[in-house]
This record gives structure tokens, sequence and C-alpha cells, in this order.
């Protein structure tokens, strides 16, 4: 089974560029504070570093 990662929005997006709000918005992310839960791909790997002072990162089993 591939492991997942669990991604919470810690800050806002308000201040930050365009393709950084469109990548929360692709991996569910609305607000502070929301989790989502998404398998560990080298496509989500690559949208989390792309946002990765937004959010905080968990692997789960």
């Amino acid at each position: 089974m591939m492991a997942r990662l669990k991604v919470t929005q810690i800050k806002s997006r308000v201040s930050e560029k365009q393709n950084q709000r469109d990548t929360l918005r692709s991996l569910g992310l609305k607000r502070i504070g929301d989790v989502v839960v998404r398998e560990d791909t080298p496509q989500n790997r690559g949208y989390v570093s792309t946002v990765a002072h937004l959010v905080k990162v968990e692997e789960i089993d």
C-alpha cells in the first residue's frame, strides 16, 4: 500500500502568488486549518513543495 500525506493549511493564501493559490485549491485546501489526506505521489509531492511555507505535512500509513 502506498503511503499517504496529511496536509494541513497553516497560513493564509491572501498575499501569495496566483500559482500558489491555485495549488492550494488543487490540493483541496480552502482555509487555514483545513486538512486533506492525499496519496504520496510525485505529483502531490510537487504540489506540497510549491506551497511548503503555507502547509504542514505529515506522512501516515
